[in-house]
C-alpha cells in the first residue's frame, strides 16, 4: 500500500516531545523524510536514528530557535539545499504561560506572541518562497480549541492561537495562487507532558471540560498527529484556508 507521504520533505518544529514528535512519527510511517526541530538536541538524535529505521525513512534534527531570523533561515536554506524543495512545514513550536488576567506579565505576553505567533509568520514568509519554486507545498498550524472557546486563566494564550487562526486563513488566499495551501489543527485536551502540568494547577475545572468531551475521552498526540498527515497530503489538495478541530467534539 502506498505511504501517504511518501518522500515528502517535511519540516516539523517543536518536536522534541509530545504532539510534535507524534507528528513527527506519523510522517515518518507515511514515508515523508522529517526534519526534526527543537531548542536543543535532547534526545531527538537517538529518537530519530530509531524512527528513521524503524519506518524505512530519514529523520534528521535540526536544532535552531524559531525565533531567532536568522538561525530559521539558514536551517530551511539547509533542508532546501540538501533535498532540493521543501514539501511541507508544521508550525507546532509554542510556549504556555497559564495566568489569571490581572497576574499576566507583559514579558509573559511578549514572550508567547514571539513563539506562537511572529515565529510562524517568520517561517511562511520564509518556506513560501522556497516552495514557490518548486511548484507548492502544504503549510500546517498548531492552533487550539481555547481560540475558538475561550479559556479562564488563558487569555494571553488563547490570543496567540486566535492569531494563528486569522493569520492561517489570510495567508491562505495570499498564497494560493503559488500552490501553497495553508491550515490549521485546532486541538482540544491533548494528553501530553503539558496536560500534566495545567491539571496540576486547575484539576477541578479541566474535570469538567472533560466531562464534556461528547466522545468520552481525551485526545491524543497522535489524533493531532493524523489530521496533519492529512492536511499534508495530496488527499487535501483542495482543502485551504480551513481549521480542522481535533478535539472529540468539544468546539460545537
Amino acid at each position: 500500500m502506498t505511504r501517504l507521504l511518501e518522500n515528502k520533505v517535511v519540516l516539523i518544529t517543536g518536536a522534541a516531545r509530545g504532539i510534535g514528535r507524534a507528528i513527527a512519527e506519523r510522517f515518518a510511517s507515511d514515508g515523508a523524510i522529517v526534519y526534526v526541530n527543537d531548542l536543543s538536541v535532547g534526545d531527538m538524535e537517538e529518537w530519530s536514528t530509531e524512527c528513521s529505521r524503524r519506518n524505512v525513512t530519514r529523520v534528521k534534527c535540526l536544532c535552531f530557535d524559531v525565533t531567532d531570523s536568522v538561525s530559521l533561515k539558514n536551517g530551511l536554506m539547509s533542508v532546501y539545499k540538501s533535498e532540493g524543495r521543501i514539501d511541507c512545514v508544521v508550525n507546532n513550536a509554542a510556549i504556555i504561560s497559564n495566568k489569571k488576567l490581572g497576574m499576566i506579565s507583559k514579558a509573559d505576553m511578549e514572550r508567547m506572541f514571539s513563539v506562537n505567533v511572529f515565529a510562524v509568520i517568520d517561517m511562511i514568509q520564509i518556506v513560501s518562497r522556497l516552495m514557490a519554486r518548486t511548484g507548492g507545498g502544504s503549510i500546517v498550524n498548531i492552533a487550539s480549541v481555547t481560540a475558538v472557546l475561550g479559556s479562564s486563566g488563558q487569555v494571553a494564550y488563547s490570543a496567540t492561537k486566535g492569531a494563528i487562526i486569522s493569520l492561517t486563513k489570510s495567508a491562505a488566499k495570499e498564497l494560493a495562487s503559488q500552490g501553497i495551501r495553508v491550515n490549521a489543527v485546532a486541538p482540544g485536551i491533548v494528553k501530553t507532558e503539558r496536560f500534566a502540568e495545567l491539571y496540576e494547577t486547575t484539576g477541578d475545572k479541566i474535570d469538567e471540560r472533560i466531562n464534556r468531551i461528547a466522545l468520552g475521552r481525551l485526545g491524543t498526540p497522535e489524533d493531532v498527529a493524523n489530521a496533519c498527515a492529512f492536511l499534508a497530503s495530496e488527499r487535501a489538495s483542495y482543502i485551504s484556508g480551513q481549521v480542522l478541530g481535533v478535539d472529540g467534539c468539544a468546539s460545537i
